[in-house]
Formats: C-alpha cells, sequence, structure tokens
C-alpha cells in the first residue's frame, strides 16, 4: 500500500492565510464544483489520466473532493505518475464547510 500525503483542512487554511502558494486541485464532477468549491482547478477524477499534462509535477498540489475519497485515489495516481508533492486534503471540501467555513453550501 502507497503512502499518501495528508493535510488538514486547519492546515491549508494557515497556509493559505501565509499567501503561501498552494495549487488546488479539485476531482469532483461539474456540478459538485457549481455548488461549492475552493478555487481550485477542476479535473474531475475521471479525466485525470488524459488530462495529466495540465500539471506540474514539481509544484505542490492539493487534491480535494468531497469527503476525501476519490481525492486520496487521485492522490496515490499522481504520486505513481512522478508527481513530487501531492498531498489529499483530508475530509474534502466537506471538511472545509464543517470546520473552516459554515457559510459555504454543504450537499
Amino acid at each position: 500500500m502507497q503512502i499518501v500525503a495528508e493535510l488538514s483542512v486547519s492546515q491549508l487554511k494557515a497556509r493559505l492565510e501565509k499567501g503561501e502558494s498552494v495549487f488546488l486541485l479539485d476531482v469532483r464532477e461539474p456540478f459538485e464544483y457549481e455548488i461549492a468549491n475552493l478555487k481550485g482547478q477542476l479535473i474531475p477524477l475521471g479525466e485525470l489520466s488524459a488530462r495529466l499534462d495540465e500539471l506540474d509535477k514539481e509544484q505542490e498540489i492539493v487534491v480535494y473532493c468531497h469527503h476525501g475519497n476519490r481525492s486520496r485515489y487521485a492522490t496515490e495516481f499522481l504520486q505513481r505518475q512522478g508527481f513530487r508533492s501531492v498531498k489529499n486534503l483530508v475530509g474534502g471540501i466537506d471538511a472545509w464547510v464543517t470546520e473552516i467555513d459554515p457559510k459555504m453550501p454543504r450537499y
């Protein structure tokens, strides 16, 4: 089993507040992105393998989805493709809404 680096929503929030450059990759479906998003680049999980050229292997990437399951799979996949610094957002956007921004729509 592959070890997946993880980032909590509070860690992500702190990094964003410090102005750190973090590339957010949203692997949900477009309808989910329309409901609520963290302004990350949308590449649905099913399209990820065909759209790898849109991502920089040297850049840190934080992958998120609704609860963290699809993003964990995407993180493992990206690691296998040679991406050096990719992390799964634990709990996904649902955790973000619960712990960080309760005004964001929840679905």
